[in-house]
């Protein structure tokens, strides 16, 4: 019997409880707080397929098996005066990965960059994250070391708000 065939697809609002079980791994994975995820399966329903979508998602499936996802939304480059690709979340279940299911993701998300005239594609790894890492430099992602990131927190958002 031959193997069942590695498949990526555009989400549906039926996957919306696989999306946020992956979520959940995917903070469970980087070691995040308990509790860390506060996303709801209608707020997805809502920021996903809802009236004005803020993100995109890609679903890899092997056989009938959900086996990975690949959020995703626009950004916009000053620089090149052009809309970009950012790439929040990239997950693949332990027990599919090694199959190509990341870098099929990766490819797909490189193809619908191109068609949609986009000059890159953006994402940010946890430095202690070595295998994912490698894996994308095997792809040709390079490190922006010179780039730090900062954030403001809902607490300092209302703070400089007032």
């Amino acid at each position: 019997m031959p193997a069942p065939e590695l498949q990526i697809r555009r989400a549906a609002e039926t996957d919306v409880p696989d999306i946020l079980a992956m979520i959940r791994a995917l903070a469970e994975y980087e070691n995040a707080a308990p509790g860390a995820v506060s996303a709801t399966e209608a707020q997805l329903r809502e920021s996903l397929f809802g009236a004005h979508p803020g993100a995109e998602v890609l679903m890899a499936s092997i056989g009938d098996r959900v086996a990975g996802f690949a959020l995703f939304f626009h950004n916009f480059s000053t620089w090149r005066g052009r809309r970009t690709l950012y790439l929040e979340d990239l997950f693949v279940w332990p027990q599919m990965r090694r199959r190509g299911v990341g870098k099929a993701l990766l490819c797909e998300l490189s193809r619908i960059a191109m068609e949609r005239g986009c000059p890159r594609l953006d994402w940010m790894v946890l430095d202690n994250n070595q295998p994912a890492i490698d894996f994308y430099k095997s792809l040709g992602a390079i490190s922006l070391d010179d780039w730090t990131t900062f954030r403001l927190g809902e607490a300092a958002l209302r703070a400089l708000a007032k």
